[in-house]
């Protein structure tokens, strides 16, 4: 055999050693890690730290959950972090669609880190949760909450919304109003300041709340009609949820129009409400308490006219990717 023919062999050895090697999945990943200055940005960053990954170490997608799947589906990611309800409807579809999803689940050191370095907590996933899982699936979790604007709430107003989350949650469609309940309706308040209407509602309901309340420059004499409430991206639970709560507070609330928009969720709804330009703003409780003391992305700008509401449902750290992918856990990221 010639040296031109002995070339070539090696020319094309090389080359399909690079496409096995794009095929088993050499090179960085496609993560989705939500939208710019969400909550679920922030959280994700926080997962891959805890296993040492880095920035430069994936390509980053910043997009709502429904477009993250969408590209999942597409394959065009190969994994996508999501702040979700169990169990999560966008999960469901993406299910319907491909038929392989798997769910990655964190290592008890990853969980040790980011409950070290976090308010998340530990939470398992039933495998009965979805019908892909074949065994529960350990991750953390936080809580979704309501919070208002203690410029625009009145009093009276934030005792009749805190009232109609939970007595009419029952007319509330979505598979997350089944958390809003009484016994609920106080997780995640813990270190927040609480309305001072919500507060009184709860007492009257048999409810101890340690809480600080908050102080009110909203009053009844020069409540307004319309009212904004920021929720999510459309492809999460809160655009969808939000838009029943407020029909509902629509229904039930005497005088008021609220409506719902979407947002990039907890930090931007923190961020408007303190900007003076949302009513009530639907969050984790994690960026909730960082807002109110001035830390994370806060930081030198503290939130002074936000005080919780109530409980909406437990937010649920929820990793997804397709078999596929062969990727089976964040190891397979570095």
């Amino acid at each position: 055999m010639n040296k031109m023919k002995i070339r070539g062999l090696l020319f094309l050895v090389a080359g399909l050693m690079l496409i096995l090697s794009a095929c088993s999945g050499g090179g960085k990943k496609n993560i989705a890690i939500g939208p710019p200055a969400s909550e679920t940005n922030n959280v994700s960053k926080l997962i891959l730290e805890a296993y040492g990954i880095e920035e430069g170490d994936y390509k980053a997608y910043q997009e709502g959950f429904g477009d993250a799947a969408d590209g999942v589906q597409d394959g065009n990611i190969d994994v996508s972090i999501g702040i979700l309800g169990l169990p999560a409807g966008s999960i469901e579809s993406l299910q319907a669609s491909s038929g392989d999803v798997k769910m990655l689940g964190l290592s008890d050191e990853a969980i040790d880190y980011i409950e070290e370095h976090s308010d998340y907590k530990r939470l398992t996933i039933p495998k009965d949760t979805y019908d892909f899982l074949t065994e529960d699936v350990e991750t953390v979790t936080a809580y979704a909450i309501l919070m208002g604007n203690t410029d625009t709430i009145d009093e009276e107003l934030g005792y009749e919304l805190a009232k109609s989350m939970v007595e009419d949650a029952a007319e509330n469609t979505h598979a997350q109003a089944k958390e809003m309940t009484l016994e609920n309706a106080l997780r995640g308040a813990e270190g927040l300041l609480i309305h001072p209407g919500a507060k009184r509602y709860y007492e009257e309901q048999g409810l101890t709340v340690e809480n600080e309340v908050a102080e009110l420059t909203a009053d009844k004499s020069g409540r307004k009609s319309e009212f904004v409430l920021g929720t999510g991206s459309q492809g999460g639970t809160y655009y969808p949820l939000g838009g029943e709560i407020a029909n509902l507070w629509n229904k039930h609330v005497d005088g008021i129009n609220v409506t719902n928009t979407e947002t990039g969720a907890s930090v931007e709804n923190l961020a408007t409400i303190s900007e003076g330009h949302m009513d009530l703003g639907m969050a984790v409780h994690v960026p909730a308490l960082q807002a109110l003391k001035g830390e994370g992305e806060f930081e030198g700008n503290e939130v002074k006219n936000a005080a919780f509401i109530g409980h909406i449902y437990p937010e649920v750290i929820q990793i997804v990717t397709r078999e596929k992918t062969k990727i089976n856990s964040f190891d397979d990221l570095k």
